[in-house]
């Protein structure tokens, strides 16, 4: 009898040994010595994935890692997306990071303001997106920051930059106050457009957009440095100084040779130059120049303003601007 307890503490202590064995193999260290993303295709089975481990270098054994997450592990599936499996991550917790919401977060960031020329170009240099696109129509994308996966195609994401101008056009636009000078949604993003290259400072733009506001109203030319540029460079940075006779040509977007907006807008704006423009500040300005500080101080009449000028280009001369 007593050998037949010892052999049976002798048998429990194997199996006990055997388990901790299979454990330590399920949780403990895996082999990645670095970190690595893993892109799972929708639909995916856990033997397809299993695969796609062992060949990343993730786990040791396909077979070994099915058997023992169908044992251990959750009955939850395998999401599709992309991955980061950091280094010496065990089968367990790569299993539930595959079972998980945090895949690896990918952006592309539009800024304010950016012309269309400048978002292709950010396209293109995304080097996990797909195929080509020619630029998208000028003020059509809304600047923000867009997430996106690895394979996702640049066409794609030029449609989900898209919807949301579209979207909130509308919705301001159904906001808007009464008695505008833009009488349409196009007029009102060409205009902010404007109103977004011409200051960077948030709480200039609706005093900005009244400026030009009341010169509409008027029948004044509009008279927007970024509109002279735009014919140049497809609103990328001219990088030098206007030339007079830049200010002179006569095309479909230079406000220095026309009066009314330009033919269309000059940059993609964002929502508060939008805004700006559908609520305009209550002002009778007419102009503004730059004042040194990266804002602009306005005036209501061509006298103030002269001498604005001439406090500015003191200003540009103590400072060899």
């Amino acid at each position: 009898m007593r050998r037949l307890g010892c052999l049976g503490l002798g048998a429990l202590l194997v199996a006990a040994l055997a388990i901790y064995s299979v454990a330590q193999m399920w949780g403990g260290r895996g082999p990645l010595n670095r970190s690595i993303s893993v892109q799972i295709a929708p639909g995916s089975s856990l033997a397809a994935v299993s695969l796609q481990l062992e060949k990343a270098g993730a786990i040791a054994s396909a077979d070994r890692f099915r058997v023992l997450a169908r044992v251990f592990g959750s009955s939850a599936p395998v999401k599709a997306g992309e991955y980061r499996i950091p280094p010496r991550l065990s089968q367990a917790d790569i299993l539930k990071v595959l079972q998980g919401t945090k895949t690896v977060q990918r952006f592309v960031v539009v800024p304010e303001g950016y012309p269309s020329v400048m978002v292709k170009q950010v396209l293109d240099r995304t080097a996990e997106l797909t195929g080509t696109i020619e630029s998208p129509s000028e003020g059509s994308i809304l600047p923000d920051s867009y997430a996106y996966q690895r394979g996702e195609s640049r066409a794609q994401m030029v449609e989900r930059m898209q919807a949301p101008m579209t979207q909130y056009l509308a919705q301001a636009w159904a906001k808007r106050k009464p008695n505008l000078v833009v009488k349409t949604p196009r007029e009102a993003l060409i205009l902010a457009s404007i109103v977004e290259k011409e200051t960077g400072k948030p709480a200039e733009r609706r005093i900005v957009a009244a400026v030009y506001v009341n010169r509409l109203r008027q029948g004044m030319m509009l008279q927007a440095d970024p509109t002279i540029i735009y014919p140049i460079t497809k609103g990328k940075p001219l990088g030098r100084k206007i030339l007079l006779s830049e200010v002179r040509a006569v095309n479909a977007y230079n406000t220095y040779a026309m009066t009314g907006l330009p033919a269309g807008p000059i940059c993609n704006p964002g929502r508060a130059s939008i805004d700006a423009v559908l609520d305009p500040a209550q002002s009778k300005a007419l102009y503004f120049v730059a004042d040194g500080s990266g804002g602009h101080v306005f005036a209501d009449t061509l006298e103030q303003h002269n001498a604005n000028v001439v406090k500015w280009r003191a200003y540009r001369l103590q400072h060899g601007i």
